[in-house]
């Protein structure tokens, strides 16, 4: 993924609320479009990378069961 792209990303949502974020989520899932997974992406790795190990477990586990 292109470093300015994640720095876009990081830089539009930076300062976001809780429910400014899930807004923007949602949006994303919903709208179905392709251009929007870059995105999701970005967010994904934040998360991913702040997350404690414990944590990454439980992520790991939703995926596998979303995933099957």
């Amino acid at each position: 993924m292109d470093l300015n792209l994640r720095n876009a990303v990081i830089a539009n949502v930076s300062g976001n609320s809780k429910e400014e974020l899930e807004a923007t989520i949602s949006d994303a899932i919903q709208s179905g479009e392709e251009k929007m997974l870059p995105g999701l992406g970005v967010l994904f790795e934040v998360l991913w990378e702040k997350s404690p190990e414990s944590e990454k477990e439980e992520i790991l586990t939703t995926l596998e069961n979303g995933l099957k």
